[in-house]
């Protein structure tokens, strides 16, 4: 059996005592080691490599997850692994159920086509731009969008441009003349052809994508179908998904007669008809989508950034399809996969109870200040004792800050994260930022650190002089 050693700190160990014990059954042994400092958050590399001497009888040795420094060089230091656990100690039996069957998340199905709508007002450089963005946030296709009686004389310097940075182009038009000049300037895909515009197919070497005469003749599209079959010519096809409340559930009853009556047919989805006319969060939308995308082995999504509400969708499209991906490949609930689309609430916001931060709170013997986050809201505590309150302005008052600007600037911050994690439902850890999934993007920070309830990192403007 796996001999695992924990370090923490004084504060932290009953804590870990008290989690590791309600593991049990176990698939390993394990003792806990108090390096001999009060904040957990506090240690480093450097540090454990002073006060834990080698060798150290173990298999594997188990740090805080915000340790700062060099873990590899403390794994060849002591001759076993030495590996960073989770940032709160209540989330280990998450940590080692995910450790033991982890999930990858670098595999995904279905192709995204990030639309550029309107194209023919942009500069070339602007259009890189963007380009360059949505394909770092996952697009393989960067769709040219044609606007509706606008001329577009740029058109073809611009599949070039894309074309010459290594880029997958795809032109979006109603006007056959654009899709025609598209794919002779060398366009990878053309949206849209039905049964009447075929012969574009012919014409030139971009894969249409085939839609219905209108969305409800389903057998234009079918007839489609059969003739690029007909021509040995490889295509999409889109029988499109309409708005809420405009026929949205008849549309995805359509791409699943679609799937039943061509098993092997690769089908887009334009999403922007849903995540840009509907008014709600569009991570949990798009997580949705890609779901019915996953069951209906759907090849490709068509998806827009126009509305700022949904700014954020290219990135999310790359999120729920890898997330559904992996949980159709395993056969399981897309349940403990990944966090990313979870960009408002937490799944566990709360990990300590009104009691244990009070336990906590009354071995504090020093003036910095924690703040910690339960079901009944805001909890503030030092060695003066500890105050509960449900906002920042109500706490405010309580911490004698009026002639320590810098303190309260300090701590007007941490309190107004602490009630937005309180209000929303998310998890608070003293000076980290919020986590708001893949809707925010996030930079490595070196303020790393695995606390006990109330042991949160303190920073030298926490500490109440």
């Amino acid at each position: 059996m796996e001999h695992i050693v924990f370090l923490t700190g004084h504060l932290a160990e009953p804590a870990l005592r008290r989690v590791l014990e309600g593991m049990a059954p176990q698939a390993f042994s394990w003792e806990v080691r108090d390096l001999g400092l009060q904040v957990a958050g506090l240690m480093t590399a450097e540090m454990i490599q002073r006060r834990l001497p080698a060798p150290v009888q173990g298999d594997r040795i188990l740090v805080p997850g915000r340790c700062r420094g060099d873990i590899e060089g403390l794994s060849a230091h002591y001759g076993i692994p030495v590996q960073r656990g989770p940032e709160e100690v209540k989330d280990l039996p998450r940590f080692f159920k995910q450790a033991a069957k982890p999930v990858d998340l670098n595999a995904y199905a279905v192709k995204i086509f990030a639309e550029i709508v309107d194209a023919p007002r942009l500069s070339i450089e602007q259009l890189l731009t963007r380009a360059r963005a949505h394909a770092a946030d996952g697009a393989n296709v960067i769709d040219i969008g044609c606007l509706p009686a606008t001329p577009f004389p740029q058109l073809e310097d611009c599949v070039k441009a894309l074309k010459a940075e290594g880029f997958t182009v795809s032109v979006d038009s109603v006007d056959t003349d654009e899709l025609l000049r598209g794919g002779r300037a060398g366009a990878d895909y053309l949206l849209s052809l039905n049964a009447d515009t075929l012969w574009l197919a012919r014409e030139v070497a971009a894969v249409p994508v085939l839609i219905p005469r209108v969305p409800s003749d389903e057998e234009s599209l079918a007839e489609a179908i059969e003739q690029m079959r007909a021509w040995g010519l490889p295509f999409l096809a889109d029988p499109i998904l309409d708005p809420i409340p405009f026929g949205f559930t008849a549309s995805i009853v359509r791409y699943h007669r679609l799937r039943q009556r061509f098993a092997d047919v690769p089908i887009m989805m334009g999403v922007g008809n849903v995540t840009e006319l509907t008014e709600a969060d569009t991570s949990g939308i798009n997580a949705l989508l890609f779901g019915i995308c996953a069951e209906l082995d759907v090849a490709a999504v068509l998806t827009t950034q126009v509305s700022l509400h949904a700014r954020r969708a290219v990135r999310e499209a790359d999120w729920a399809r890898r997330i559904m991906h992996a949980a159709t490949r395993q056969g399981s609930l897309p349940k403990g996969i990944s966090d990313a689309l979870m960009t408002v609430h937490a799944k566990q916001p709360f990990t300590d109870t009104p009691d244990e931060i009070a336990t906590t709170a009354a071995e504090v013997r020093d003036p910095n200040f924690r703040v910690q986050v339960s079901p009944r809201g805001l909890h503030v505590y030092n060695r003066d004792g500890l105050r509960l309150g449900q906002g920042a302005f109500e706490l405010w008052p309580q911490l004698g800050l009026e002639n320590d600007a810098a303190h309260a600037f300090y701590m007007g911050v941490e309190l107004a994260h602490a009630e937005i994690a309180w209000k929303l439902g998310k998890r608070y850890v003293q000076d980290q930022p919020l986590d708001w999934g893949c809707a925010v993007e996030t930079t490595a920070v070196d303020l790393q650190g695995w606390c006990a309830p109330g042991s949160t990192m303190v920073t030298g403007q926490a500490r109440n002089k």
